[in-house]
């Protein structure tokens, strides 16, 4: 597919990505032989047709108030998503390894690891990671309930039929932690954070915003072996994270599952700015409204350490999901509310980098992963476009 990348291809070494994999489609009639094709191309004429279905399911917006709605009650869409799919929606992300290799490597992405060990942590500090984490369980009785939010967004339109885990009992009161409301322990918004934060002896530290139910955390946590790894995730519906906390490979020394809304400037994170060598966004930008994108990016930028960096996939303008929106869905241009109500932005290279330089950020990668997987059994064509980034805080 050719979208107007403009300043995407100044660099031609930038533009590889074997990462994307190399099964091409050079002959048409071969299409359904397998699931499948990397870098496929749309000629002129697709992408006219292509951009007139956009411009025809954008022409109605829905009116003022029904937007709002959709804001004001985006963790309760969310709720329902998780409390209808439980676990068995999406699959665990393994090519996350292939496309961000330094997921599963034991060297640190960021320089400041090599500059800070455990000797850096002063030695007053007593109190271990797990028992902190304790802590906070026990604050969550004194929480306020309208401070939960959500942060995810769907990745696929494939549903997973796995029903391998069992179904999440929630008379245990399992704990969705939501250190967001905790200013006693963690006001470093004014520069109070507690010495003693979850994961504060960890060389390495990564987030992930809108976890859903770990299909990114948990394969990162069996096959990152880092001794000192510690992750954090987080999602603004409950649900989620208490899917995440009662899942059978959630251990509290290696990981901390809470609930927290990026775009709420007054929310707190249960570790202080400049502390994460990685952010992780899967899918996830696109589902909070394009106003409040750019504050979110840069919340989350001042977390990272000097050396950090994001790492972003998310979807891209014209992909199939895009194009099969009705009238009558259109929030504002690009940005469509589902029918469950969840909803999702199509992003361009140029608005992502955009966002992302105002952040202070520099850019490592902004790629166009373009396409075509195919139902063989019902000889369907699918067009995918998606947009894969990594941007890093010097």
């Amino acid at each position: 597919m050719i979208l107007n990348v403009g300043p995407e291809t100044r660099n031609n070494e930038t533009l590889r990505r074997p990462q994307f994999g190399n099964r091409l489609l050079t002959d048409p009639n071969l299409v359904f032989k397998h699931n499948a094709w990397d870098n496929v191309v749309w000629d002129e004429e697709q992408e006219k047709t292509a951009k007139a279905q956009v411009q025809a399911n954008s022409e109605e917006l829905v009116n003022d108030d029904v937007r709002e709605n959709y804001e004001n009650k985006a963790d309760e869409f969310w709720d329902a998503f998780y409390s209808r799919h439980q676990n068995r929606f999406f699959k665990d992300r393994h090519w996350l390894f292939t496309e961000f290799p330094e997921l599963a490597s034991t060297e640190a992405p960021s320089t400041e690891r090599t500059r800070r060990t455990l000797a850096d942590v002063t030695e007053s500090c007593t109190e271990s990671t797990s028992s902190k984490v304790q802590n906070i369980k026990q604050n969550n009785d004194q929480l306020d309930d309208d401070s939960v939010s959500s942060q995810t967004i769907t990745d696929d339109i494939s549903l997973s039929v796995s029903n391998s885990e069992q179904p999440v009992d929630r008379s245990e009161n399992l704990v969705a932690t939501e250190v967001t409301t905790n200013s006693n322990a963690m006001d470093n918004a004014h520069g109070h954070h507690d010495d003693h934060f979850p994961g504060y002896r960890a060389s390495q530290r990564m987030l992930e915003v809108g976890c859903g139910v770990g299909n990114t955390v948990f394969p990162i946590l069996r096959t990152n072996d880092d001794d000192g790894l510690f992750v954090y995730c987080c999602d603004f519906s409950r649900n989620a994270i208490e899917l995440v906390t009662s899942h059978a490979d959630y251990d509290e020394t290696r990981c901390l599952g809470f609930v927290h809304d990026i775009t709420d400037e007054g929310a707190t994170f249960p570790f202080p700015e400049n502390s994460l060598d990685v952010v992780i966004l899967i899918f996830v930008l696109s589902a909070i409204d394009p106003g409040k994108m750019s504050a979110a990016v840069r919340r989350l930028a001042r977390h990272l350490k000097p050396g950090g960096c994001i790492l972003l996939r998310d979807y891209g303008r014209y992909d199939m999901a895009q194009l099969r929106f009705k009238k009558g869905r259109c929030l504002t241009e690009n940005f469509y509310a589902r029918g469950d109500g969840t909803r999702c932005y199509f992003f361009t290279q140029e608005e992502l980098r955009i966002l992302f330089n105002g952040a202070g950020l520099v850019e490592e990668l902004n790629l166009v992963d373009r396409r075509l997987q195919v139902n063989r059994g019902r000889q369907l064509k699918m067009y995918r476009v998606w947009i894969q980034c990594k941007y890093r805080k010097l």
